[in-house]
């Protein structure tokens, strides 16, 4: 049976249910999204006159609830007009609406007797051979199936998404014996390729998989933070991206999530979980209790881990939690040889087994902490999931980790690491055993450019399933690697295409990665269909390398920088009059000269999740690689004359004046950057597939090298003079600084073409050199200079 989603129904209009369906809605799909009805009046309603009857009333708590997560930050939306896709009702007068709906997620209050009474209603209502799901984290799914259909039981199984969806990637597949294997593996499917999920099969068993490992690994920290005595600052440095996790760690993001949250879930597992031989990690220990106990659950009460005081000064300050005392004071500063030893060390994996291995108290939490979760995950299987690469699935996209404990257990050594386990008192499953004792000393492999994982009831190596489609350049760097320099790679990624990655530090653009993409398109030129430029970095690029502008700068080598200018848009004029397409796939985060090498190619496909923009002016520059002339074509391109065109000219400005970067890839299509007939990938894993897919179907349609232009029309002195107007005004206003006036006046200058009498056509190399010259001009400037350095030192952009 062909399924196909049209219209999605949300029960429950709560934190998650109103942010999964601004996701659905992401995707195109229409959703109705239902509430209970109030049952009280509030003092504004009686005001208005209004009673129980009205339709303001009966709708207003799925309305607050939506209006609360369309005006959330970070957006649940990718476009705010998105909203407009969700219809909102309640449970009594519009369950009946479910009946068109292709899929009915109930995401209501987490207690099995009101799903229940939900469930009743659903079955009033819903057609035969509708999915129908539920979002719990905790309910046993199978208690859910009392009292239902046949067809009910046979469409229904859990899916449990992580808040926030949009973020967060992990969608939790739990069906029941019941469950009619197609829609598993539809769910599975759509999960994946819509939705943009790493989509985890899990048992039903408590807490699933992501939950169960998770709280797991937090509690095991717990106690061995409280045995050792470490700080809260200490252990925020130890935990997050230092060893690939997320930035909020693990004090941040209990304060975040709630320490409550926590707290209920390890007790319910401490229940549940009789037969665990570690059951009594889940105790609480006396850092959490304490806590706890107090009601310092974090940011929902204003205090946790961290708190956020004023000083008299009226600024404020987050002080941390002493874990002896319970008293606040100043944050302190995390000092290990081990961290000072990692400085230099951007490969996380070599950085991982420095830490672990390290001889000081960092080392000896990693290892105490490490090998706990290792032998507990070893245990959990087949308890939670028969392949372990479920596990690595489920945790990493659930918890934000680079990589997962199976992962990490082969970073480390898996044969080497399971012998200091059992000497520490941690001792792996026996299946880990006669893994290694079986010759195969490692979880994963790479063989043939696909990623195999150990397969404990063969005993073989299978390919992990849902990657055969997948162009992962990790599992390529081994055999497919043509050419490389310090800040680049070139991949042949099959089919006649090659791929360009940048490796550089934060995949700035430099001179080693300009010297890479004209090899590559050497290369394509000369015997290949075409190149696509990609990287699974963090960020696709954060843009040029300011270190050597500054360098140059305050050695007033303006030629040497006039050079670096030239250089730099000469590539990127490359990269559009290639006599191959060339598709760059960003994500993350592209700005500046990131941005610039997007918006000059054939056609984009980029991550839903790419934040793109011109930034230059936050250190005090103009976009000087073809931005600022790239804005003044398209406008010239897609307006006709008069004021709309002025208008479409004000707002490019605006866009490179303001650095504005977009929170999405669909909104950089409003924004310019992006164009209709780019491509947008939901789930970034695939974005350079689908982007080799795109080079191969531009030759495919008889692609021919473009020709340089020459009829862009641009204002003159019309458009500088309305310019001017609008930044006088604004430094009258006092919104903007002497500094940012004279970068506005560049930017106008650029994109309008210079002191030109009147309106005319001109070439892209004609404001390609108004650009350099202005980039130029600007990098004498002081200000700027102090811009730049402060930048270069970690600091955020400066107004001066």
């Amino acid at each position: 049976m062909k399924r196909t989603i049209r219209k999605v129904a949300v029960l429950g209009s709560g934190i998650m249910g109103s942010r999964i369906a601004c996701h659905f809605a992401n995707i195109g799909v229409q959703v109705l999204l239902l509430d209970i009805v109030p049952k009280e009046l509030t003092e504004k309603e009686k005001q208005k006159g209004l009673t129980l009857e009205d339709a303001s009333v009966r709708n207003r708590i799925v309305q607050d609830a939506f209006q609360t997560a369309v005006k959330s930050k970070p957006s649940p939306l990718y476009h705010l007009d998105y909203a407009s896709r969700i219809q909102l009702g309640n449970f009594d007068d519009d369950m009946k609406e479910i009946g068109d709906s292709d899929w009915v997620i109930e995401v209501v209050v987490e207690n099995l007797k009101i799903k229940k009474i939900v469930f009743d209603q659903v079955e009033q209502y819903r057609k035969p051979g509708t999915l129908i799901t539920s979002n719990t984290s905790g309910i046993p799914i199978h208690l859910m199936l009392d009292g239902r259909s046949e067809d009910f039981q046979q469409h229904f199984c859990g899916t449990h998404f992580f808040n926030p969806p949009r973020y967060l990637k992990l969608l939790e597949i739990i069906p029941t014996e019941k469950t009619d294997p197609e829609i598993i593996k539809f769910l599975m499917h759509y999960g994946d390729l819509y939705l943009g999920k790493e989509t985890v099969l899990c048992k039903d068993t408590p807490a699933f998989i992501a939950n169960r490992i998770g709280i797991y690994a937090i509690m095991s920290a717990m106690h061995t933070i409280d045995k050792m005595g470490l700080t809260v600052g200490e252990v925020d440095k130890l935990t997050g991206p230092l060893i690939g996790r997320a930035k909020s760690a693990t004090f941040r993001t209990m304060d975040v999530v709630g320490l409550d949250t926590t707290v209920n879930v390890s007790n319910n597992l401490y229940e549940a979980l009789t037969h665990d031989e570690s059951r009594d990690t889940f105790k609480l220990p006396r850092i959490v209790k304490e806590l706890y106990d107090r009601k310092w659950w974090g940011d929902k009460t204003k205090q946790g881990y961290f708190k956020k005081v004023n000083k008299p000064d009226g600024s404020s300050e987050i002080l941390e939690l002493d874990l002896n005392t319970f008293e606040y004071g100043e944050r302190k500063r995390a000092s290990f040889k081990a961290l000072e030893a990692s400085k230099p060390i951007d490969n996380l994996k070599e950085r991982i087994r420095l830490l672990v291995n390290f001889d000081d108290k960092a080392g000896e939490f990693y290892r105490a902490t490490f090998y706990d979760l290792f032998a507990y995950c070893s245990n959990r299987i087949p308890e939670i999931a028969d392949e372990l690469y479920r596990i690595d699935q489920a945790v990493s996209a659930g918890f934000g980790w680079e990589l997962g404990p199976f992962e990490t257990w082969d970073v480390l050594g898996a044969k080497k690491t399971a012998a200091k386990m059992e000497e520490q008192g941690h001792k792996p499953a026996q299946w880990v055993q006669d893994m290694i004792s079986s010759g195969a000393e490692s979880f994963y492999k790479l063989e043939d450019g696909k990623r195999m994982y150990y397969d404990i009831d063969t005993k073989t190596y299978k390919v992990v399933p849902g990657t055969e489609d997948l162009i992962l350049l990790d599992n390529l760097r081994k055999n497919k690697v043509l050419w490389k320099n310090s800040g680049a790679s070139i991949f042949d990624i099959g089919d006649g295409v090659l791929n360009l990655e940048f490796h550089s530090k934060s995949n700035s653009l430099g001179g080693d990665v300009l010297t890479a993409l004209q090899k590559a398109l050497d290369m394509a030129e000369k015997e290949y269909l075409g190149l696509v430029i990609a990287n699974e970095g963090a960020n696709f690029s954060v843009g040029a390398n300011l270190g050597m502008v500054f360098m140059s700068a305050v050695e007033q080598d303006y030629d040497e920088i006039d050079f670096m200018i030239r250089q730099f848009q000469n590539s990127m004029m490359r990269v559009r009059y290639s006599s191959v397409p060339v598709v760059v796939a960003p994500h993350g985060m592209a700005l500046g000269g990131g941005c610039e090498m997007t918006m000059h190619a054939d056609r984009v496909q980029a991550a839903a999740e790419t934040y793109i923009g011109l930034v230059e002016v936050g250190v005090g520059l103009i976009p000087g690689g073809g931005g600022t002339k790239e804005f003044a074509l398209r406008v010239s391109d897609r307006t006709e004359p008069g004021d709309v065109e002025l208008n479409a000219l004000q707002n490019a400005f605006m866009n490179i004046a303001q650095a504005k970067v977009s929170t999405s890839a669909h909104e950089a299509i409003d924004m310019n950057i992006l164009r209709p007939q780019d491509g947008i990938s939901i789930n970034g894993k695939r974005r350079i597939a689908d982007a080799k897919a795109s080079v191969l179907g531009l030759h495919e349609a008889g692609y021919v090298q473009p020709v340089q232009r020459k009829d862009i029309k641009v204002q003159g002195k019309t458009g500088i003079g309305l310019f001017k107007a609008g930044i006088y005004g604004m430094k009258i206003g006092k919104y903007i600084s002497d500094h940012d006036v004279k970068i506005a006046h560049k930017i106008a200058y650029v994109m309008c073409g210079g002191e030109l009498s009147y309106p005319q056509m001109v070439s892209e190399q004609y404001l390609l050199d108004l650009e350099r010259e202005a980039f130029l001009s600007l990098t004498g400037e002081k200000k700027t200079l102090e811009r730049i350095q402060n930048i270069l030192q970690g600091g955020k952009p400066l107004r001066n």
